[in-house]
């Protein structure tokens, strides 16, 4: 079954000019065009489509994604240079998984304050802190 260019972007959540745009930095060098010149997707077409989303959601390059599908055009000669180029994104993707769980607690922490029954005092006595701080280094 063929798809157009419209029912794609329907299908993967994405806009027409953002599959246009995946095209010409040569993210798509699989998809055909019919004898009129309109570009048609076949469902093996979506699934590598699907797979460049993910790998955008993990804020990967275009320029590592277009290597990515390089490798997966060339065929099973690749796999170890697929792997790598894998290997790597993930690695990055658990060190902004670390670096955002860390950010996510001091959130809790913020929110766990302000929840509290005690948030008013809790805030005051912050702020009464910060300004005896303040007027201690003014002095030195």
């Amino acid at each position: 079954m063929t798809y157009t260019i419209k029912e794609v972007a329907q299908k993967v959540g994405l806009s027409i000019y953002t599959l246009r745009f995946y095209d010409k930095q040569g993210l798509l060098p699989f998809v055909m065009r019919n004898a009129a010149g309109y570009r048609t997707f076949t469902d093996s077409d979506l699934s590598i489509i699907h797979t460049i989303c993910y790998l955008k959601n993990t804020d990967m390059k275009i320029s590592d994604i277009r290597q990515y599908i390089d490798y997966v055009m060339v065929g099973p000669a690749t796999i170890d240079k697929r792997a790598k180029l894998l290997s790597e994104q993930r690695n990055k993707v658990l060190a902004k998984q670390k670096q955002l769980t860390e950010s996510l607690g001091e959130i809790d922490y913020k929110l766990n304050i302000y929840n509290s029954p005690e948030a008013e005092q809790i805030i005051k006595q912050a702020r009464a802190y910060v300004k005896n701080e303040k007027q201690l280094s003014d002095h030195f």
